[in-house]
Parts: C-alpha cells; sequence; structure tokens
C-alpha cells in the first residue's frame, strides 16, 4: 500500500508541474477556458490509470494526450456546432499594468484566437501552437499528432499562410447574376 501511494504522490507531483502548461496547450487549440480545462481533467484521469513504470518521458506523455483529447474535443459533433469563443482571464496579471493596456491585450488576444478558430482546422491549429507558441521541433510535433515530419511542416505552413491571409468577403448573389439588358 505504501509504494501505491508513493507512486500516486510522484505521478501527482509531475503533473502539478506540468498542469500549467497543458492547460496553456488545451486553451490554444480549442480557444475555451472551460473546455481546456475538462481536457486538463481528463488528462489526470487517463494519466493516473497509465502504467507509469514503462513511461520514458512522462511530461512528453502528458503533452501528447492533451494535444489529442484536445484535438479530439475540437472535431466532435457538439463543437462543431458551437461557435462562441469565452472570454480569456489571465490569472496571471502585473498589478503595475495600466487596466487600459490590460483590456486592449486581452482583447487582442481574443481576436487572434478567434482569428486561429475561424480559418485553422483543428490539425493546424495544433501545429500551429505547439511550434510558434511552445517551439517544439517538427520532429515532436509530428510524434504528438501522428503524423510524417514532413506533414507537420505543411500543417504549420499552412497554417502561417491561412493566417497570414487578408480578410475574407463574402459576395452577395447580385454580384454573380448577369447583367441584366433593358428591354428592347
Amino acid at each position: 500500500m505504501k509504494e501505491n501511494l508513493s507512486d500516486l504522490d510522484e505521478a501527482l507531483a509531475t503533473f502539478v508541474e506540468m498542469r500549467s502548461r497543458l492547460m496553456a496547450i488545451a486553451y490554444r487549440i480549442l480557444g475555451s477556458t472551460n473546455e481546456a480545462e475538462d481536457v486538463v481533467q481528463e488528462t489526470w484521469l487517463r494519466w493516473q490509470r497509465t502504467d507509469r513504470t514503462v513511461v520514458a518521458n512522462p511530461n512528453a506523455l502528458l503533452s501528447t494526450m492533451t494535444v489529442r483529447l484536445a484535438i479530439n474535443v475540437s472535431q466532435s459533433a457538439r463543437r462543431r456546432h458551437e461557435t462562441l469563443v469565452d472570454r480569456w482571464t489571465s490569472d496571471a496579471t502585473d498589478a503595475s499594468d495600466d487596466p487600459g493596456a490590460q483590456a486592449e491585450r486581452r482583447e487582442a488576444v481574443e481576436e487572434a484566437v478567434q482569428l486561429m478558430m475561424a480559418r485553422l482546422t483543428s490539425s493546424e491549429r495544433a501545429a500551429y501552437v505547439l511550434r510558434e507558441a511552445f517551439g517544439y521541433p517538427y520532429r515532436q510535433i509530428s510524434e504528438r499528432l501522428q503524423v510524417g515530419v514532413a506533414n507537420a511542416r505543411q500543417l504549420v505552413s499552412r497554417a502561417r499562410a491561412h493566417l497570414a491571409a487578408g480578410p475574407q468577403t463574402l459576395a452577395n448573389s447580385a454580384s454573380h447574376e448577369a447583367p441584366r439588358r433593358p428591354p428592347a
């Protein structure tokens, strides 16, 4: 019983050490604090059931589990029908920051997340976040997303291109109609 307790304490310590990073990964993929918390909770439950004696790199496994669970959530039918991205509030704000600057920064982050959610597929979001936000090498991205290294590079490249594209405008149906000639 004592061995199991120390193993669980070790697992808890590892998870607590990684929790903020896992939360950041899940949030950047999903764009929702509530869904990110659910994914991190599910990661903890799976981490408890994992045979940790065969795990070579616990941090990599926890990151991989979080990425895959977040992608599953983002691709679920329930999620595809929702369009609202909830407001993100930072728990770690500097008290000396100007409230106006904080509001502008929060607004900019919200707009960036909405842009990512609108323009990128879930796989592109995951690859882009892992590369740009966390600096993961393409090899690790490919392992976590279960794609080839070239595919991981392509996902990041496409994500960059989609985000760099100008605003998309919708044409109305009148602009597609043939010009009408006056009656003779």
